[in-house]
């Protein structure tokens, strides 16, 4: 269990914006901006980065970081009343200097604690009192790790209820080369088809068109294979039932405004998320979302990707 004082490094990023830097061994380091809570960077000791960051992304408040991985708290998409994703994507954090304590296997101290609470505002458009606690942590490996901690501190004895996702935007060296393994034959919901309810059929899936879906009931470990840079991403989550899988692909890219239009070639978004079945905290209940993600060098067999050594 981590005792040591986490280690950080405050600096500003783009536009003046606070950001902390995370730094491990070999190069490894991770970059989360306080607009947000959002982590912006994840790169491996050769320097090379593991997230993708739109090409044009804008980081002026109040619009959200395109890329990364935004957080969509208290509201996964337009599951609800509020703005698509929710708030706190778009709102300053703050360093958690003294957060109740968290167990953890990891003998690195390179993490930062963060901590989002509602403004008068955000009560007007979501009556509830919250802590929002998140560790962003860079492991000794190189992996990287977010431990969401969220808290009813409602006074009037009232529930609340929310959805949840960590939107991971992931650099893939060519989209059309890409499949993930983990979720074959599982039900989703096709946000391409007003959430009509299909099974996944086939091996592993692969990219040809738009992909917009939310797999249900998701086991704890999936893996992107990147064919091209014999890469494989995993996924392990924990508190999060749901994985969507999304890709604009051509034409939505260009109606994205701040996405470029070439960017979708190169990113693949997988999302931890808490979506079909909401999340219903009583005051002093608190809910933890876990995702850690690492990248292993992809091994082959017969010439193919073997999922199965990552998946185990």
């Amino acid at each position: 269990m981590a005792t040591e004082r986490p280690s950080f490094e405050l600096a500003k990023g783009i536009n003046d914006l606070d950001k902390i830097i995370l730094r491990e061994s070999r190069n490894r380091s991770a970059e989360v901006y306080l607009y947000g809570g959002h982590v912006t960077s994840w790169k491996n000791e050769n320097g090379e980065e593991l997230l993708h960051l739109s090409s044009k992304a804008i980081f002026k408040p109040p619009k959200p970081i395109r890329g990364g991985i935004p957080l969509c708290f208290p509201q996964f998409s337009n599951f609800g009343t509020l703005e698509s994703h929710g708030f706190a994507r778009n709102r300053i954090w703050e360093v958690d200097a003294s957060p109740p304590p968290l167990p953890t296997n990891s003998s690195s101290n390179a993490f930062v604690d963060l901590i989002l609470r509602p403004s008068e505002d955000d009560l007007k458009t979501w009556p509830h009192n919250f802590e929002f606690r998140m560790r962003v942590a860079l492991g000794s490996e190189g992996e990287l790790t977010l431990t969401s901690r969220i808290r009813n501190t409602n006074s009037d004895g009232k529930p609340f209820t929310f959805t949840f996702a960590y939107h991971t935007y992931f650099s893939v060296s060519d989209i059309s080369e890409v499949r993930v393994e983990g979720l074959e034959t599982l039900d989703y919901l096709d946000n391409l088809k007003n959430r009509e309810r299909f099974t996944e059929q086939g091996d592993a899936i692969t990219f040809e068109s738009e992909t917009d879906k939310i797999y249900l009931s998701t086991p704890t470990k999936i893996a992107i294979l990147d064919h091209e840079k014999k890469r494989t991403f995993v996924v392990r989550k924990d508190g999060l039932a749901d994985a969507v899988v999304w890709n604009p692909w051509d034409k939505r890219s260009k109606a994205i405004s701040d996405l470029g239009d070439e960017d979708y070639k190169h990113m693949l978004c997988v999302e931890a998320a808490a979506v079909e079945r909401p999340i219903t905290l009583k005051p002093g209940e608190e809910w933890k979302g876990i995702l850690e993600l690492s990248a292993v060098p992809s091994s082959y067999s017969s010439g193919q990707l073997d999922p199965k050594k990552v998946l185990e």
